[in-house]
């Protein structure tokens, strides 16, 4: 019985083929009006894991908000005059009526609490209960804000030139669309003030929004250069488009069954049309192919079989290679990232199944004088694409002594590079230098305590009500003078810092500005503090039992590493000065500190082990650990050269380069499979000497890998004019990784493989 044939099958019914391809991508298509998206980075971890719980803990303790937006205000005359304080007034009272902002617990000017004491009894106000129009009023506004060291450097700057308007925001609201409302708010105002929206809500959402809209203009635009690069090399129109429907069938099958499992759209996710599209230009290797059968043959129905013949068994491990390398994220622990495994790894085995059915199919409605008009450059000895290869592979053949040595000396430069990458992630950065989320981040940054908002919660471990003792306030006072140290540190206040206050403004004396001698007097001031001020003022720092305090701690930085640091530095101050109280950091800091490390190196461990299972295929795929272990040489070349370029550029290791450590995986295998795969065909088939197979191999199957190369880093070279940093480096990591694994499998590798053939070719070339 003869045995069943995708491709002899696909050739004898092309137009079955073709309606049931359209038939199945039309079912899948159905599904992409249900597409749900998420853009927090939050939700990259579990609502169960141990960090989020934590957080919304000390949220609901301490009456905090989840998120927080930093209006900045700026004024090189000063803020303190009539005209600015008159607007800033405006303005918060206008932000307050936004929908989705928590009004009550805005702090601005008009609202922020200032405490005071007249004739020995304690005041509790708001700052600017009227706008100041009178000089004397305005001296009075400017002694109360600069006399409040609680209001330095968090809602005015040393300066005097810059103030912050801090807008919490309700659960679920949208950090982008409430940023956009004050934005409209801000342009109404004319004069000589400055104005900046900050924050990681603001980032974050921004990012989302902005990278969904890219990635419906960047993925088409990549998808027409990919099309007109194809039509100049083949010169066939319909076959161009027969390529491109290969790709965007594989990427509606795999969005759609994304969709209909009920998963939303994340950041990584988003990521997979264009991973898709990347692995998609291997079947550019079965259109190198054909064209060179066509040529010998004469036939289309020929050599569309002998073509799958030759190239089945490397295009099928390729794919394979390639869904290993992306499937091994499905055991990973962070479910965004094995969802994007997961549907990467579906969309390979589509694109191998669409290149054994539907791509054959079409060809067979191609007319023959198209495809002899396209298969005449096709000659290994004439073409100049192909006499260009010859003399690539030529050098690393006649030469391989000289050209392995300069290969060892580049990977000996990148192991040092690599040794100098920092593990990082700063949303922040995602966005070009010039971009108003990253200006208005660097000005109040610069002019205020941070916009990155960190805790650190001192737990009692003794008795209730402890926080209220002198020592304990002592130490949460040293801890924040030890904080405040570190240059990330821009400001950290706490309940330490209202009971020093009311103690000195009480008494009229500076030499008070310290925590009182004894529980009650601390207790007093706090009942007193309580009776007056924004519930909000109290609950933030302290909880109702006195048992937990918080410090809130701003940063000048969103880097990971800052928060890391802060939390050395309480640990090595608690070793300094025991006391029974527990140190627990908190926050949006925090939390994007455990993001980066549990997402990256979940990414890393991945990495780690699609390297190890794309090595074990390697050596199915050869039936030799021999041919897998050189095979795997431009593959590790190629990772190790990025990286060491990534190290000296001082580019740190964040989330987009760890995605696309997976895509340089997948791809740059590939090449090598196709080379070395090819090359046993071609000695096995012939009986010339290794040099000259391994020309043909360059020539004809390596034409192929140049082409899939140019072919994909032409389109993605476009990302790199995108005004978000993962996307240009998306594009750069793409286009080097892409040229720089087929140049290694063309030069590099017959240099290997001619100095090692009496390793490998134990027994005879045959």
């Amino acid at each position: 019985m003869k045995k069943f044939s995708l491709v002899e099958f696909s050739v004898e019914h092309p137009k079955l083929i073709v309606v049931l391809s359209v038939i199945v991508t039309l079912i899948f298509m159905t599904q992409l009006p249900k597409m749900k998206t998420d853009t927090n980075p939050k939700n990259m971890l579990p609502a169960t894991s141990d960090v989020r719980v934590w957080n919304d803990e000390v949220d609901k303790t301490f009456a905090l908000y989840e998120d927080m937006i930093v209006v900045g205000v700026q004024n090189e005359k000063g803020i303190v005059n009539a005209e600015t304080l008159a607007k800033i007034k405006k303005i918060t009272d206008e932000i307050m009526r936004i929908k989705g902002v928590a009004s009550r617990d805005v702090n601005s000017f008009p609202t922020i609490t200032n405490v005071t004491a007249e004739k020995g009894t304690l005041r509790v106000a708001p700052l600017m209960t009227d706008t100041p129009k009178t000089d004397a009023e305005l001296k009075k506004f400017q002694t109360n804000l600069f006399d409040n060291p609680l209001f330095i450097n968090r809602i005015i700057s040393k300066d005097g030139k810059t103030t912050a308007i801090y807008v919490p925001l309700e659960k679920g609201s949208n950090g982008k669309e409430i940023a956009d409302k004050i934005r409209e708010i801000l342009k109404k105002e004319k004069g000589n003030e400055k104005y900046y929206i900050a924050g990681d809500p603001v980032a974050r959402d921004t990012f989302g929004a902005e990278m969904f809209k890219l990635m419906a203009i960047f993925a088409p635009i990549a998808g027409m250069v990919m099309f007109f690069v194809r039509y100049l090399m083949f010169k066939d129109l319909f076959l161009s488009i027969t390529l491109m429907m290969d790709a965007m069938m594989s990427i509606v099958w795999s969005m759609g069954l994304l969709i209909a499992l009920g998963f939303p759209i994340h950041i990584m996710s988003s990521m997979a049309p264009v991973f898709l599209m990347a692995i998609a230009t291997d079947s550019m290797h079965i259109f190198n192919e054909f064209y060179f059968r066509y040529k010998e043959k004469g036939n289309k129905k020929v050599a569309i079989i002998e073509t799958m013949r030759a190239v089945g068994r490397p295009v099928r491990y390729t794919a394979l290679a390639t869904a290993a390398g992306f499937g091994v994220l499905l055991f990973m622990s962070i479910i965004p990232v094995k969802v994007f495994g997961g549907l990467v790894a579906f969309g390979t085995v589509t694109l191998r199944i669409l290149s054994f059915s539907f791509i054959p199919a079409m060809f067979m409605f191609v007319k023959e004088s198209h495809l002899d008009r396209a298969s005449q450059g096709e000659d290994i000895t004439a073409g100049i694409g192909s006499k260009l290869l010859r003399a690539l592979a030529g050098a690393g053949t006649h030469k391989a002594g000289n050209t392995v040595v300069i290969g060892l000396i580049l990977f000996a430069i990148s192991i040092v590079g690599i040794s100098k990458i920092v593990v990082n992630n700063n949303m922040v950065e995602w966005f070009k230098e010039n971009s108003d989320v990253r200006v208005a981040d660097r000005e109040i940054n610069k002019a205020l305590g941070g916009t990155s908002l960190g805790y650190v919660v001192a737990i009692s471990e003794s008795n209730d009500e402890y926080i209220k003792t002198p020592e304990a306030m002592r130490y949460i006072e040293g801890l924040q003078r030890h904080i405040e140290k570190l240059h990330v540190v821009g400001k950290t206040f706490s309940v330490a810092d209202y009971v020093k206050r009311i103690n000195h403004v009480l008494h009229d004396d500076p030499k008070y500005n310290t925590v009182p001698d004894t529980k009650e007097a601390v207790g007093q001031y706090l009942f007193l503090f309580s009776m007056s001020a924004k519930p909000s003022d109290l609950d933030n720092v302290v909880d109702p039992s006195f048992k937990r305090a918080n410090i809130w701690v701003q940063l000048k930085t969103w880097d990971a590493g800052a928060m890391e640091e802060v939390i050395k530095a309480a640990d090595e101050y608690k070793k300094q000065n025991p006391l029974p109280l527990k140190l627990k950091p908190a926050g949006i800091a925090y939390f994007n500190l455990v993001w980066n490390h549990e997402v990256l190196w979940d990414m890393v461990k991945g990495f780690v082990l699609a390297l190890i299972v794309v090595f074990v295929i390697l050596v199915f795929n050869f039936r030799s650990f021999k041919w897998a272990a050189v095979s795997y040489v431009p593959l590790v070349f190629t990772i190790l050269l990025i990286y060491g370029v990534i190290g000296f550029s001082g580019k740190r290791f964040d989330m987009p380069i760890s995605v696309l450590s997976c895509l340089s995986l997948g791809m740059a295998v590939d090449f090598a499979i196709h080379f070395v795969s090819r090359l046993k065909q071609r000695l096995a088939e012939s009986q010339e000497p290794l040099a000259d197979a391994l020309l043909w191999t360059a020539a004809r199957p390596g034409k192929g890998v140049m082409r899939n190369a140019v072919l994909f880093a032409a389109a993605f070279s476009v990302m790199m004019l995108a005004p978000l940093t993962p996307y240009i480096t998306v594009g750069a990591f793409i286009v080097s990784m892409m040229l720089l694994s087929a140049i290694l499998t063309i030069v590099y590798l017959p240099a290997l493989i001619v100095l090692m053939k009496n390793w490998l070719f134990k027994g005879g070339l045959r």
